[in-house]
């Protein structure tokens, strides 16, 4: 079974997240603080921590680094309450392998679990160097959006894209399509335009057919 850490401040958060992770039949130990959460770490193995960015002591992004030294397998999960994409990208350059912003639905969180447990069990069997891109690429809701998008258009500048897509806020659609052309999903010609790679339809077409099979 696997051992999920909950790292927050927030006594009734953290409860409501052992909670619902307990429901869920997965081992779940919790934490109020950063430091806290380092000490549990010398003498117990966790596959996930979701990790809270503020937090009085040291604060998650300072933690990152020391989780990470101290448990390099593990998967980190940051929760912040301010949607911004730099504080996100920069928790991701700091050693975290995914985010999720405050509030957020619980459908939501027990998705972005999922996938990342997937991803440890996967690391464990050796086998996460292979399909660490794949999960990350999908396990993200926009950048789902933005591969269909992309199988239907055929290839799209960066501005089309974005009003296809209907978002406002640009930074982040530039961020998921960096994500999908690190995974390797998209390429962008000398046009500047974004095209699905030979990955790209296989996962757009893998998405067509699951969304018509649970929408008939």
């Amino acid at each position: 079974m696997e051992n999920i850490l909950v790292v927050d401040d927030e006594d009734e958060l953290r409860t409501t997240l052992v909670e619902v992770l307990t429901r869920e039949g997965l081992a779940v130990q919790e934490a109020a603080n950063a430091d806290q959460a380092l000490t549990m770490l010398q003498c117990t193995p966790f596959h996930l921590i979701l990790l809270d960015m503020v937090m009085p002591g040291t604060d998650g992004m300072s933690a990152i680094p020391l989780i990470r030294k101290q448990t390099p397998r593990a998967r980190i999960v940051v929760m912040t309450a301010f949607a911004s994409v730099q504080n996100a990208v920069q928790a991701l350059q700091q050693g975290a392998d995914d985010y999720i912003v405050k509030p957020f639905k619980i459908e939501a969180l027990m998705l972005v679990v999922r996938c990342n447990l997937q991803k440890a069990r996967f690391l464990g069997e050796g086998e996460a160097v292979r399909l660490d891109g794949l999960f990350h690429g999908l396990a993200n809701a926009m950048r789902r959006q933005i591969l269909l998008v992309l199988d239907r258009q055929g290839q799209s500048r960066f501005m089309d894209l974005v009003r296809l897509l209907e978002v406002e806020d640009h930074t982040k659609v530039n961020f998921h399509l960096k994500v999908l052309r690190e995974a390797g999903f998209i390429e962008q010609g000398q046009d500047k335009s974004y095209t699905l790679s030979d990955a790209g339809h296989r996962a757009a077409g893998c998405l067509s057919f699951i969304s018509k099979n649970l929408n008939p």
